[in-house]
């Protein structure tokens, strides 16, 4: 069983989303890395960049394959995880705390109901 994160949203394309106030962290779910395999490459999200909810933000690659990684939410790019572009690995080591990848001010908090919560997306993943 994958490690599913109470107090996330997951969307089905295997993103997680943390909301804090109008903040939104996103990374990949315990499920993604593992399929992915190691991760040797991580593409910087340009800051500024303003995408719509499942727009693709950037891509990751590992040795297995590559994989869009798409906004669970509407609004403005406002930092990324330097540490995980310098060394992508730690996204298959802690993909839920040192292996974010970026952060969003949330635009629209109505796409939030959009999301799963954690009981629905590990249903999903069974």
């Amino acid at each position: 069983m994958y490690k599913v994160i109470e107090g996330l949203l997951y969307q089905r394309s295997d993103e997680w989303l943390k909301v804090e106030d109008d903040l939104g962290i996103v990374g990949i779910t315990d499920y993604a890395q593992d399929k992915l395999g190691d991760i040797v490459y991580l593409e910087e999200a340009k800051v500024g960049k303003v995408v719509n909810k499942g727009d693709t933000v950037i891509s990751i690659e590992s040795v297995k394959a590559a994989a869009d990684i798409h906004s669970p939410v509407s609004g403005e790019i406002v930092e990324v995880n330097k540490e995980a572009i310098n060394n992508p690995f730690i996204i298959n080591e802690d993909p839920y705390e040192k292996g974010w990848l970026f952060k969003i001010k949330i635009k629209d908090k109505g796409e939030l109901k959009d999301l799963m919560d954690a009981k629905s997306y590990s249903e999903y993943r069974k």
